[in-house]
C-alpha cells in the first residue's frame, strides 16, 4: 500500500522527516530534558524549535509554523494550559495538534487539558523518549496523512 502524502505538502511523512520538514516545537522548561527530547526527535528526523517559558511560544508559532507541538504545563510565566488554551483560540494556530508531556498527572489536570484541545496526555515518567517520539509520529500521521 502506498503512503499518502502530508497535506499539502506532496511529499509521504517518512520523505519529509528523512529531509528534516517536519517540525516539531518541544515547550519544556527543564534542561536535561528538553535536551534529551530534542536529541531523540532530530536523530528521528524532525526540525527541532525549542521553548523554555510559555510566552515563547506564539512567537514561535508564527515563525515557523510548526507540525505539532510538545507542551509542558509547569513552565515558568504562562504555564501550559494557558499556552494551550491561547493556541486553540487563535485561528493560524488552533489545528496544529499538542501533545501534553507533564509530571501533572491528577484526573483533573489530564481532563482539563484533553478539554482545552490537546491531543494526547503524557506523563513524563512513565513515557521514554522513544516512546514519546512514537506517539508524535502517530499523532502526525493522524492529523495529516491522507487528509
Amino acid at each position: 500500500m502506498a503512503e499518502k502524502n502530508v497535506k499539502g505538502s506532496g511529499l509521504p511523512i517518512k520523505a519529509m522527516l528523512k529531509r528534516g520538514e517536519v517540525k516539531i516545537l518541544v515547550v519544556e522548561d527543564d534542561k536535561f530534558l528538553r535536551e534529551l527530547l530534542v536529541g531523540k526527535l532530530a536523530r528521528e528526523g524532525f526540525t527541532v524549535l525549542e521553548a523554555t517559558r510559555g510566552e515563547e511560544v506564539e512567537p514561535i508559532v508564527k515563525a515557523d509554523k510548526p507540525h505539532i507541538i510538545l507542551l509542558d504545563l509547569v513552565l515558568p510565566g504562562a504555564d501550559g494550559f494557558e499556552v494551550l488554551s491561547s493556541l486553540k483560540a487563535a485561528s493560524e494556530s488552533s489545528a496544529i495538534p499538542v501533545i501534553i508531556l507533564s509530571n501533572l498527572g491528577a484526573r483533573e489536570d489530564v481532563e482539563k487539558a484533553l478539554k482545552l484541545g490537546a491531543e494526547e496526555f503524557m506523563v513524563k515518567a512513565h513515557h521514554t523518549p522513544q516512546e514519546i517520539a512514537d506517539t508524535v509520529k502517530r499523532t502526525l500521521e493522524k492529523h495529516y496523512v491522507g487528509q
